[in-house]
C-alpha cells in the first residue's frame, strides 16, 4: 500500500485503495497480494527506454546515478529477504552482468559489499548483501523503511 500511497499522492494512479487478495502459497501459507495500475505518461517512454531493449528488461548502465537511499529502501520493500544475517535481493529476472552492475552501484553509492548468488535455477541470480555492511544498509534505508516492513532489516 506505501507504494499506492506514493503514485497516488504525485497523480499518477487512481486514489481508490487497491483491493487486497490472497492466495494459497507454499507449504499452505496464505499470501497477501496488492495490485493497482498506474495511468500512462508519455513523459515517462524514457524510462523504459532506459531499462527496455527490445522488450528485454535489463539494468542500465547509468543506475548509479538513480540508486537513492529512497530507491534501496523501495528495492528492499519490494524484492528484498533477510537471510541470516543478510539480506538477499530477488533479481532472477536479471542477467549475471546486470546483477555486477548493480552490485558495483551499491558499493559505489553507499560502500556496501555484496556478491551474486546462483539462485537454483540455470542463469538466475541473487545479489547477497554481506552481514559486515548490514548497519550501514539499515543506517541508510531506516528512514524511508515503512514500519510493517522493517522486519527485512532488523
Amino acid at each position: 500500500m506505501y507504494l499506492h500511497k506514493i503514485f497516488s499522492n504525485l497523480g499518477y494512479c487512481n486514489s481508490n485503495l487497491p483491493v487486497i487478495t490472497t492466495r494459497l502459497g507454499s507449504k499452505g501459507k496464505i499470501i497477501k497480494i496488492v495490485k493497482f495500475t498506474t495511468w500512462t505518461y508519455t513523459s515517462f517512454n524514457w524510462i523504459y527506454d532506459l531499462w527496455y531493449d527490445n522488450k528485454i528488461k535489463h539494468v542500465p548502465e547509468c543506475i548509479d546515478q538513480y540508486l537513492t537511499p529512497l530507491a534501496l529502501a523501495i528495492w528492499i520493500m519490494s524484492d528484498g529477504a533477510k537471510v541470516g544475517k543478510g539480506l538477499k535481493f530477488c533479481t532472477n529476472s536479471f542477467s549475471y552482468n546486470d546483477c555486477l552492475l548493480l552490485i558495483k552501484a551499491l558499493n559505489n553509492n553507499f560502500n556496501i559489499k555484496a556478491s551474486i548468488q546462483l539462485a537454483g535455477k540455470k542463469d538466475q541470480y541473487l545479489i547477497y548483501i554481506w552481514k559486515e555492511s548490514m548497519i550501514d544498509l539499515i543506517n541508510i534505508v531506516s528512514p524511508h523503511i515503512i514500519p510493517e516492513m522493517k522486519y527485512k532489516i532488523i
